[in-house]
């Protein structure tokens, strides 16, 4: 009799033991198949792109209401016209150090003049014109003494005077650098005497 209750002790413990194992599978299974149902990629899922196109979207909205906010609060007295986008170069003066004064043609009055320059290329014309100040303070001095009272009276003749003085800088600066480069001499002060 101890022999069959062994026995039965075997037989009846592997089969709950299948039972559970295949309780176990089919639990699996159905989780499975209830899982792909719920999760697998559909017509209703969005997907990543989609999700990033329609955040950009929203910002987008976001940011249009918000710009017409302002111009709608904005006060239309107040325009400001947009400013052309154009290629500009910086303008770098030098001014000479203290004024100019000699006498003027064929006259007992004397001028004098406080002097700078100006150029749109490099700083290389700059330092060439320091490098070269006395010498250029020469030529400057000569070109004023070739103009008489009348040449330098109104506008037009200041305008003439201050090509003149750059065109004689400029042929003194070649001559020594090979390179001019001003383009403008304004006068900072202007005094006849």
């Amino acid at each position: 009799m101890a022999d069959e209750n062994e026995d039965e002790k075997k037989s009846g413990g592997l089969m709950p033991l299948l039972k559970k194992i295949g309780l176990f599978g089919a639990m699996i299974s159905i989780g499975l198949i209830v899982g792909y149902f719920f999760f697998a990629p559909g017509s209703d899922v969005i997907e990543k792109e989609e999700l990033v196109e329609m955040i950009e979207r929203g910002i987008e909205e976001r940011e249009a209401e918000k710009l017409a906010e302002e111009e709608a609060n904005a006060d239309p007295s107040k325009v400001s016209k947009d400013t052309p986008e154009e290629e500009t170069f910086e303008t770098i003066y030098y001014e000479f150090a203290g004024t100019f004064t000699t006498n003027l043609a064929n006259s007992r009055k004397m001028l004098q003049l406080g002097l700078a320059v100006s150029t749109q290329y490099d700083d290389t014309v700059m330092v060439n014109v320091e490098a070269h100040e006395l010498g250029l303070r020469s030529v400057i001095l000569e070109r004023i003494g070739n103009f008489s009272e009348d040449d330098i009276k109104g506008e037009a003749g200041r305008r003439l005077l201050a090509t003149s003085i750059k065109d004689a800088l400029n042929a003194e600066l070649e001559e020594l650098e090979g390179f001019g480069g001003i383009e403008k001499v304004h006068f900072t002060s202007l005094v006849l005497q």
